[in-house]
């Protein structure tokens, strides 16, 4: 779904799964330097917008997600997983209960097969879900941001900023008066700064929540079972994930990133060296420089010299081995 704030001056168009919204308005550093001080807005009106309603949906949404819903207050933002049968990550919310409804915003493209999946399990619950997509656009404002919220907007507000469930009709109204944009580009090197995960790209068809630190944020320990449940449990109780999520420092002297899915080896073993990881997101930050996210062998050494292709890294960590 194209957004109408493409129009906007200097606007460049994301491409792969954010297309359909801006990679930047002209400057990404600016941007950058704007969201961090808490002015502008996000574009995010490419994501899915899935809600629930009905008397049932929490005490529902309890029985499938990875958090615990059943009480949800209104008003307080979390985040939740659905896991395969063997625990591994297959979506990923991000949720707000108004009251009455349940609103949960999803990436690109993935509403469709998370409804097949809610339809499914409904059997006797007072529950309605539905695609929204075509009628809300997600607009994300940064922490500290003054912006005023229009009346009626569902928001979810976190440590991160505000994510506004805003009527596709008003995106552009709104866009002017909140403030300078920022991309997509932006927002990803904010997230890679605050090493936070993202479905698609810090996943594979294999990522169980440990390897990526959502344990307590996004995965409740403490409730009742859900599918993958016993998974997370045995890997809590019992072992150590096969990886784990790292922040890399990437030589700023290479003119090009790493992309997603170089291979990273140990330095000392030199490029012939065995694989022990890969890159997930790569980013140009204003302020710490080229950095990224990767996924490494959960036995590498935290102090290890590492090679994302051709780039030196040095390593941070994220989930301790």
């Amino acid at each position: 779904m194209k957004s109408p704030l493409l129009s906007l001056p200097g606007a460049v168009p994301a491409e792969g799964v954010d297309e359909g919204v801006a990679a930047h308005y002209g400057d990404l550093f600016r941007e950058q330097r704007a969201l961090a001080d808490g002015t502008g807005f996000v574009d995010l009106s490419h994501r899915g917008v899935v809600t629930v309603s009905g008397e049932d949906r929490l005490s529902w949404l309890h029985l499938l997600l990875t958090q615990h819903v059943s009480e949800l207050p209104a008003g307080q933002a979390t985040e939740a997983l659905i896991l395969s049968a063997h625990g591994h990550i297959e979506h990923a919310l991000y949720l707000v209960d108004d009251g009455e409804t349940v609103w949960a915003h999803v990436e690109p493209g993935t509403q469709e097969a998370l409804i097949a999946y809610l339809e499914s399990m409904k059997f006797f619950y007072r529950v309605e879900v539905a695609d929204r997509t075509g009628d809300f656009a997600v607009v994300h404002l940064p922490a500290g941001s003054i912006a005023e919220v229009p009346e009626g907007v569902v928001v979810r507000e976190t440590a991160y900023g505000r994510d506004l469930f805003l009527p596709r009709a008003d995106l552009e109204s709104f866009a002017g008066t909140a403030g300078p944009p920022a991309g997509i580009l932006a927002h990803e090197a904010l997230r890679v700064e605050q090493h936070r995960p993202r479905l698609g790209f810090e996943t594979d068809h294999r990522t169980i929540p440990h390897e990526l630190g959502l344990i307590g944020t996004a995965v409740h320990l403490q409730k009742g079972c859900y599918r993958g449940q016993e998974t997370v449990a045995r890997v809590q109780n019992l072992g150590k994930p096969p990886r784990r999520l790292v922040f890399l420092h990437l030589d700023g002297s290479e003119v090009h990133l790493p992309a997603a899915g170089t291979e990273i080896r140990l330095a000392d073993e030199g490029p012939d060296g065995r694989k022990i990881g890969f890159v997930t997101t790569s980013v140009r930050h204003f302020e710490l420089g080229p950095v990224a996210l990767a996924l490494v062998k959960r036995n590498v050494p935290v102090d290890a010299r590492l090679m994302a292709g051709d780039t030196a890294a040095a390593q941070e960590t994220v989930v301790e081995p």
